[in-house]
């Protein structure tokens, strides 16, 4: 099926079963410890193995030499492998730095080699008594001291950078100004499972359960790694739990299991300790961002330039800070660059919001700073510079300079459907209307310092959310049998986000069933390919795949019922046409009736922007004498298309509001920038949010559907939560203490120096 008109009235408007707020139906499986991931799968393959693997004590160089003997007497090992003995491996498309090390290493903890012992204990002993020489080399670990060295870097299917009018021009006149620079931290995943696999061989063909957020590329990424082709790769995640982009692309737990247990000729399982996951996996990396804004003194945006520099390995991609500012607020002039310097730390990539939650951090924060020289209202200043069309349409990847080539610009924005395109739905500033009634921001005081509830300074922060609408291919095989119930099969995930549920909801709607007689089966590579988990995309592109599945079947057995399928009413399981009706169950019989199909999005993308908006307000103590900063009340007013399962969407949001509020007081990656890696890589030295960080918090969606969007009128909202509210933390805290930090996480140390007196 093609989406390429606004969706009309459909079956999903009858909102009898989505838009409810069902509980997820995966939550007594885990609730009950029964839900069994990858590591827990005894039941899938007899004989298994345990595999360790081992990481690189140095960052960069190369391995002179590796012995083994020991390592390979102690008791119970089976083999090792390590590069020497592996075989020929290719570097996955998907992959910046090769998953298997060695002679050369890229990073810090890269894999060089897995032992397998017949328990756990055994091989993680044996990898102690492995000997590696090395040869270190010289490696750049520091983002400011390679930041001069940073080249533009596309973004997307977007250039890294563009222009709009005259910047610099616009800015040097501008009445009020502000030109700031800011910081924000390396962080890591952090998710509750680590990555995990069991591998097993079937002679050439291979079977792994994992803990994977996208099938079908990690399918594809193991078959070119291996060097066999993927009809012989079989990749089956029922249960993910958690990954926040860090298992969207193959890892080294998948490689290693598969090759140790090709080695050992039985069935081997691996997981990644936890101190080798911030090194060994993948991580946001850390930005420098400048943000200059200028604007008249009615308060009306004239110019406004976002500077954004991050790391990466030779290869990796870019955390682009500055590339919502494209789009969210107006201003005739405008420059926005996103740079990308060489960095010989582990692998950074994917996690929740890339490019948005650091930008926003920076860019909400700016604002904030903007609207007091102005002298107004923080809300105020934003709805003076919303906009309905997006103001800066970036060029393609590969286009000319903008700045330099004037000419050229003005000729590629001819050739676009429309140079400012306006949003499917946007509506930011109800979203802020709505939030500072409920929150009583109409109570915070605009002088900062001056609210006290005994030794605690009071203060309220506000930050916009924006994060795009993405969607993608997405496909399902839907059966209904001979008893009335429907199987739904898709190879989509579940990654905590409730993707069961609401792709039971959805067949449930469109084929007239009770909930409790849908089956959902999901993350195994035998199904059709989904859009996977990632992105913000999965919730309304895996729907919309089982939607289109379901509008194949509803055809077939209208077709077999002799009714025409345009007026057929599917309901209570019957199917009616007048006065006339049929059980499903019947006309599946003991064949039942099969059908797939796939979504597929087309030039709706092009006409117009989609994307998701919100507005986060917090409100912080922060202590007089010590400067700890406490978390009192949190509320995010999201407007993100038809909700489909207001619960467990709201675990979403909350969900993310918690990893912002870890971005903005807490999380941090340490770089030991002598020998380059990050030094508290466990959960007792990376720093979370627990429970008692994290007070009340509340959730509004606006009553809201975009037919542009999908044909459930949906859009994402998964990641949503976490944009913004770093900044709005932030922007409470210095309406607290009248300290603005600049560098996150805004840590104690940073605040208690200039604090006001505690007296």
């Amino acid at each position: 099926m093609k989406f390429d008109t606004p969706a009309g009235n459909n079956p999903i408007d009858q909102l009898k079963v989505v838009g409810q707020p069902v509980d997820r139906i995966d939550g007594p499986l885990k609730t009950t410890g029964t839900a069994a991931y990858a590591y827990d799968r005894y039941d899938v393959v007899p004989n298994q193995a345990y595999g360790y693997v081992l990481g690189s004590a140095i960052a960069k160089g190369r391995i002179l030499s590796m012995d083994l003997s020991a390592a390979k007497a102690a008791p119970g090992v089976i083999t090792i492998v390590n590069a020497q003995n592996a075989g020929k491996l290719a570097k996955g498309d998907l992959n910046t730095a090769k998953l298997l090390g060695g002679p050369e290493i890229q990073h810090y903890h890269q894999a060089i080699a897995v032992v397998v012992a017949e328990t756990f204990e055994q091989a993680r002993a044996a990898a102690q008594l492995i000997r590696v020489d090395y040869a270190r080399g010289k490696g750049s670990y520091d983002l400011a001291e390679v930041k001069n060295k940073a080249s533009p870097a596309d973004v997307f299917n977007s250039a890294g950078e563009t222009a709009v009018g005259n910047f610099t021009g616009a800015f040097s006149s501008a009445p009020v100004q502000l030109d700031a620079s800011y910081r924000t931290a390396h962080e890591s995943h952090s998710m509750l499972e680590p990555h995990a696999s069991v591998a097993a061989w079937d002679g050439d063909r291979l079977s792994l359960w994992t803990s994977n957020q996208m099938i079908a590329w990690a399918v594809s990424d193991m078959a070119k790694t291996l060097g066999i082709s993927k009809e012989k790769i079989r990749v089956m995640s029922p249960y993910v739990g958690g990954g926040f982009g860090a298992k969207l692309f193959l890892r080294s737990d998948a490689l290693m299991a598969a090759l140790a247990a090709r080695a050992a000729k039985r069935p081997v399982k691996v997981a990644l300790q936890r101190a080798l996951i911030p090194n060994n996996t993948v991580h946001r990396s850390a930005t420098i961002q400048r943000v200059r804004i200028g604007a008249a003194k009615d308060g009306k945006i004239t110019a406004i330039g976002h500077e954004s520099w991050s790391g990466n390995l030779a290869g990796g991609g870019v955390e682009a800070g500055a590339v919502q500012t494209r789009a969210l607020y107006a201003g005739a002039n405008r420059m926005t660059s996103n740079r990308l310097a060489p960095l010989d730390l582990p692998e950074a990539n994917a996690m929740r919001a890339p490019n948005e939650a650091p930008g926003l951090a920076v860019l909400e924060i700016a604002m904030d700073e903007m609207a007091e020289k102005l002298g107004l209202d923080p809300i105020e200043f934003r709805i003076r510079n919303d906009t309905q069309v997006v103001p800066d349409f970036p060029a393609k990847p590969g286009s000319s300079d903008p700045q330099s080539k004037k000419g050229e610009q003005k000729e590629k924005e001819a050739e676009r459907p429309n140079p400012h395109p306006p949003f499917s739905k946007r509506q930011l500033v109800q979203c802020f209307q709505i939030g500072a009634q409920r929150f009583g921001w109409d109570k915070r005081s605009s002088s900062p310092g001056q609210v006290r509830d005994g030794r605690w300074l009071i203060g309220m922060g506000v930050a916009s959310a924006f994060r795009d609408n993405l969607v993608t291919k997405s496909a399902a095989r839907v059966r209904l049998d001979g008893r009335g119930g429907v199987t739904v099969e898709t190879d989509m995930t579940d990654i905590g986000t409730g993707s069961y549920t609401i792709i039971a909801q959805t067949a449930a709607e469109m084929l007239g069933v009770p909930l409790n007689k849908v089956k959902v089966r999901l993350g195994d590579s035998s199904f059709p390919v989904s859009c996977g988990s990632g992105g913000q995309w999965g919730g309304n592109s895996s729907t919309s795949g089982v939607y289109a599945a379901c509008m194949k079947l509803r055809e077939a057995v209208a077709q077999k019922a002799g009714f025409s399928a345009n007026d057929a009413v599917f309901a209570d399981g019957q199917i009616r046409s007048g006065t006339q009706s049929v059980a499903l169950a019947e006309l599946a019989g003991a064949r039942g009736i099969v059908a797939e199909d796939a979504i597929e999005f087309d030039k709706l993308n092009e006409q117009y922007q989609q994307s998701t908006f919100g507005a986060h307000f917090v409100e912080v103590g922060v202590d007089a004498v010590t400067g700890e900063t406490r978390v009192r009340r949190m509320l995010a007013v999201c407007a993100a298309g038809r909700i489909l399962n207001p619960k467990t969407a709201r675990s979403q949001v909350i969900g993310a509001m918690t990893m912002g509020v870890g971005a903005a007081l807490m999380e941090e990656l340490a770089v030991d920038t002598r020998i380059g890696f990050f030094v508290n890589h466990d959960l007792a030295g990376y720093e979370v949010p627990v429970h008692a960080d994290i007070p009340h918090q509340e959730v509004i969606f606006l009553d809201e559907t975009d037919p542009i969007s999908s044909p459930m009128k949906a859009k994402g909202v998964g990641e949503l939560g976490i944009c913004g509210i770093a900044a709005a933390v932030a922007n409470a805290v210095y309406n607290a203490t009248g300290v603005r930090v600049r560098d996150y996480p805004i840590t104690l140390d940073k605040l208690i120096g200039k604090m006001p007196s505690a007296v």
